[in-house]
């Protein structure tokens, strides 16, 4: 499912502070465009999150209407009102696919002697371990 929602940067010293207001998400960025791609990826972890719990997307504001959620969010210290706002695409089911596909480290204990010959072999000890475990779990990615 892809989705496009607004988002509104703000920057703050030496930061750029982004607020989502459909999902009412803070983050933040370096620079306009790693505040976009924070963003980005706020706004997956969330999606997927809420899809987990069988939770439905909220549809996205219109441009007033993201200005409307800023205004009602300000406080005495803080008002994105003001901010850039720019719009974000997030497509989840390719955001889903990277996250469990991502490397998870993983510490396992083996025989000196065997990683000495492993070693000499010039064996890549992940790629030993996944070929294993997808052996073992029948599965091939």
């Amino acid at each position: 499912m892809k989705k496009v929602y607004p988002i509104i940067i703000k920057q703050s010293g030496k930061d750029f502070l982004v607020f989502v207001p459909d999902m009412e998400i803070y983050t933040e960025g370096k620079d306009e465009f790693d505040a976009i791609a924070m963003a980005r990826d706020a706004i997956g972890l969330k999606g997927i999150e809420m899809e987990d719990m069988n939770v439905a997307l909220p549809e996205a504001s219109t441009y007033a209407g993201a200005i409307a959620l800023a205004k009602k969010d300000a406080d005495e210290n803080f008002d994105f009102s003001d901010g850039l706002l720019t719009f974000v695409d997030v497509d989840f089911a390719a955001y889903r696919n990277k996250l469990r596909n991502r490397a998870v480290k993983k510490n396992c204990t083996i025989p000196y002697w065997l990683n000495e010959k492993a070693e000499a072999m010039g064996l890549n000890f992940s790629k030993v371990l996944q070929n294993a475990l997808m052996e073992q779990v029948g599965e091939q990615n």
